[in-house]
């Protein structure tokens, strides 16, 4: 390879590592043409692209773009795989394990997620977690039931007081009775009210 064409490798290599949220590492020693050739399919349908790339090279790469977390995991021959912005990391991480499965010879290095690196151990984790789209609606659900056990614990007592009071109303009109307040007539209130001129005038005479 000319100079100038690993200078240009280096240059987009670097672009992507710059780009990139997460990626993986794989070691692809022992792999044939064909069987990378579909893995490379795979990853692409997941929102990833797989560059097979000289080490030299790519820590030329890691050092300029600041990725100082991937320089070791470049110990052998290294396929590393880029997940765009909107790629499905799950689904590359599982593309990466059943090929790592199916052929027995792909191995899983680790990767490097927000500027850290992760073990192969969490990339085998991710590949078993169900499509995004599912945990997302489980992480939905996930919010959205304590919100409604609240609501539901919130509106219960309320509920329950309405129905006591309903109930003791019921009772109440059942019996024929009113509350106290109620069975006061007028004739009640003018015997309790103050005398009048005429009734002061009336008791003295009579004294």
């Amino acid at each position: 390879m000319q100079k100038e064409d690993k200078e240009r490798v280096v240059a987009e290599l670097t672009e992507r590592l710059r780009s990139a949220e997460t990626l993986f590492v794989a070691d692809y020693r022992g792999l044939t043409m064909p069987q990378i050739d579909a893995l490379r399919g795979r990853l692409l349908e997941s929102g990833a692209r797989l560059s097979v790339v000289k080490n030299t090279l790519t820590r030329r790469a890691a050092e300029a773009a600041g990725v100082d977390a991937l320089l070791a995991l470049l110990e052998g021959p290294s396929a590393i795989a880029f997940i765009e912005a909107d790629g499905d990391m799950v689904a590359v991480a599982k593309a990466l394990a059943d090929s790592a499965r199916e052929t027995k010879v792909l191995e899983i290095r680790g990767g490097v997620m927000s500027g850290r690196e992760i073990p192969a151990s969490s990339v085998e984790e991710l590949a078993k977690l169900p499509p995004v789209d599912v945990l997302r609606g489980q992480v939905l659900g996930a919010i959205v039931a304590p919100l409604s056990a609240i609501a539901a614990l919130v509106n219960a007592p309320l509920q329950n007081l309405y129905g006591l009071i309903d109930a003791r109303i019921e009772q109440l009109q059942a019996e024929g009775g009113v509350p106290a307040a109620e069975q006061v007539s007028d004739t009640e209130v003018s015997d309790t009210s103050e005398p009048t001129e005429t009734q002061e005038a009336d008791e003295d005479g009579s004294s």
